[in-house]
């Protein structure tokens, strides 16, 4: 059986340094590059609260400005705001300010380099998008969880570049029906209007994921806590959106708009995946699956083409399961070479946590560094790096945002540290006064968010910055002026 057409270069096969043999379809030059990319990111967090301890501890010393903007430099690759260290004389210096602007500037230089390593990896996006195509998709939409442990979702756990995908994140992967029955329509229209991405007579579909998760290590407190970490309330809670999305869809526009939807599970401890497979008329149940962690264990000791020939084979069983399991036969040719695709692009991914993490997080539950607000950074494509809290509102997202909230709760302000917020919006360059409106939305949003947590704010708790970008792809972000704003001491 032919390989997935999805995959990079799975006869690149390596053995890993630590003395073990790796998984027959593990891809080490992706692995290498994307352990590079992490590392770089990570360690530029992990840098901040040890710079500004040193620079707290001279903030008394004569020419503390200079040092203290030379020690930043140096260690951070950036400068501090020179009116906060100046006013370090008058009293203590505002250290939740500092640090606040140390994760906004932490982000923006993330976010370049991310930007600057997807241009070099164009020609991949390409080959993706033509693989998708030939799988007959035209669009393929993912709404995961917005839990930070799920932003490494579409380049690491599934392997998928940046600008093949849609992702968009919503707490407990409760996405908007409506508004996504909007985003179709604007899809198909550019299809109808200008040929984009397909002609409307390719035969290709839009294709709907929505992805839940669970703990393996702690599943009663570490899973979803918009389920209340249960498994099963987040996986149906999931599955009952795709059903209302493809309902909304056909009773709007006929049986002939159809779209095809996919629900899929990831084990945020481990990265493994479950797959639950569609039947013939795209109907999906929560007992039929395949599981990458099984699949993993399985196809271990095989060599490279019996490993992907098991892969077929698994998902080919669950096509016949029984039961609860049992579904009216297989979905199309191009679903099951997705499904297949995504199932060994992940087993890369196991592969590379327990190369890199003994095979399991030791960071299980949220370890978020900011609270991502507005319509979501792709550059955010790393695992529990920001909490994502989508809204146009801060009324419409009030529940997402007040999850962020909590955690942060436990993992900033119990610590005496501030809840860093990055609200982020995009603007349409082509229309007159895009960037204008989309900037005062930014500051209606940051003073509602402000009102809303105001014993944060006055405390010098939680702090906020703006970012805004054109929707051209490609574009940069652009972080506002006033991105450190007065954290109200």
């Amino acid at each position: 059986m032919a390989a997935s057409p999805i995959n990079l270069a799975y006869d690149e096969v390596a053995g890993s340094e630590r003395g073990y043999a790796s998984h027959p379809l593990f891809n080490a030059e992706e692995s290498r590059r994307l352990f590079d990319y992490e590392r770089s990111v990570k360690d530029k967090f992990a840098a901040i609260i040890p710079v500004l301890k040193e620079i707290a501890a001279i903030q008394h010393e004569p020419g503390f400005v200079g040092h203290a903007q030379n020690v930043a430099h140096a260690r951070l690759g950036f400068a501090l705001p020179s009116s906060t260290l100046e006013d370090a004389w008058v009293e203590q210096l505002d250290m939740r300010s500092l640090y606040a602007h140390c994760v906004f500037q932490a982000f923006h230089w993330a976010a370049e380099q991310f930007c600057d390593e997807q241009a070099r990896q164009q020609v991949t996006m390409e080959q993706t998008l033509c693989s998708l195509f030939d799988c007959g998709f035209h669009e393929v939409d993912f709404s995961p969880c917005a839990d930070g442990r799920l932003m490494g979702l579409v380049t690491f756990v599934l392997r998928l570049p940046y600008g093949a995908v849609r992702r968009k994140s919503h707490a407990g992967a409760m996405f908007d029906v409506e508004a996504n029955v909007r985003h179709w329509m604007h899809t198909e229209f550019y299809r109808y209007r200008e040929g984009k991405p397909s002609l409307p007579d390719a035969g290709t579909r839009y294709l709907k994921i929505a992805v839940y998760h669970w703990s393996s290590s702690d599943p009663a407190h570490e899973g979803c806590a918009a389920h209340g970490s249960n498994e099963r309330d987040a996986a149906e809670a999931a599955l009952n959106r795709l059903i209302a999305f493809r309902q909304a869809i056909e009773n709007s526009f006929c049986c002939g708009a159809s779209v095809d939807t996919l629900l899929i599970g990831v084990d945020t401890d481990t990265d493994s995946i479950k797959v639950h497979i569609p039947d013939a008329d795209g109907a999906m149940s929560l007992f039929r699956y395949v599981d990458s962690a099984d699949l993993y264990r399985q196809s271990a000791g095989l060599d490279l083409g019996n490993a992907h020939l098991y892969v077929h084979r698994a998902i080919q069983g669950s096509i016949r399961a029984e039961g609860w399991a049992q579904g009216n036969g297989a979905p199309h040719e191009g679903m099951l070479r997705l499904i297949a695709s995504l199932l060994i692009n992940n087993m890369s991914q196991i592969e590379y946590v327990r190369q890199n993490y003994g095979g399991r997080y030791a960071d299980i539950g949220h370890n978020e560094l900011f609270i991502s607000v507005g319509e979501g950074f792709d550059e955010i494509q790393i695992r529990n790096l920001a909490y994502y809290a989508a809204m146009y509102t801060v009324e419409e997202g009030a529940p997402d945002l007040d999850i962020g909230v909590k955690i942060f709760k436990k993992l900033n302000v119990a610590r005496g540290l501030p809840i860093p917020i990055i609200i982020h919006y995009r603007y349409d360059g082509r229309v007159p006064g895009s960037k204008q409106r989309i900037i005062d939305q930014c500051r209606r949003v940051k003073a509602a968010i402000e009102a809303r947590y105001s014993e944060l704010k006055q405390k010098g708790l939680l702090v906020c910055a703006m970012a805004v970008q054109d929707k051209t792809p490609g574009s940069r972000i652009e972080m506002l002026n006033d991105e450190v704003v007065d954290s109200g001491h």
